[in-house]
């Protein structure tokens, strides 16, 4: 049986069957949205049942259905997240703005390093010399932007 007779052949049951595998597939490749596919296949084998529909129409329901199960999954299924009274709490370098550290590795051409607590950091701000002290304005990944210190 060829792929086209296949589909020519599209009754209610081969949705069933496509629901099935769909399932199969979520679960097997879990993330991914099959689980809507296969609720789309639901439906239009549902449909199939009730309904005569050209395997034409069944393919354009179930891409339509399919379209609307993953937007509504997507819209309304996402986790909630969960505001934070410390949204920075896992992103260590931005809990270091404003604080004042001293320069490690003098900064020359931009780049340097500083020493945040017991851990050097990364640094890029305007030059300056090992031991001067300087202010933590930002991040640029796990790299500090600094500027010279006024006190």
């Amino acid at each position: 049986m060829g792929l086209s007779e296949f589909f020519w052949n599209l009754g209610a049951w081969n949705w069933f069957i496509v629901a099935v595998a769909l399932f199969a597939l979520e679960s097997v490749v879990p993330g991914v949205h099959f689980v809507w596919f296969g609720v789309a296949a639901v439906i239009v084998g549902a449909l199939g049942l009730t309904l005569d529909i050209a395997w034409e129409w069944q393919l354009i329901t179930f891409a339509v259905i399919s379209c609307i199960t993953v937007f509504f999954a997507r819209r309304y299924a996402a986790p909630d997240v969960a505001r934070s009274d410390e949204p920075d709490l896992n992103a260590r370098a931005v809990q270091y703005v404003g604080r004042v550290v001293t320069v490690e590795q003098a900064i020359a051409d931009g780049r340097g390093k500083v020493r945040v607590g017991d851990t050097v950091w990364n640094a890029q701000g305007s030059d300056a010399p090992q031991g001067a002290r300087v202010r933590i304005t930002g991040t640029n990944g796990t790299c500090l932007l600094v500027e010279h210190a006024l006190n």
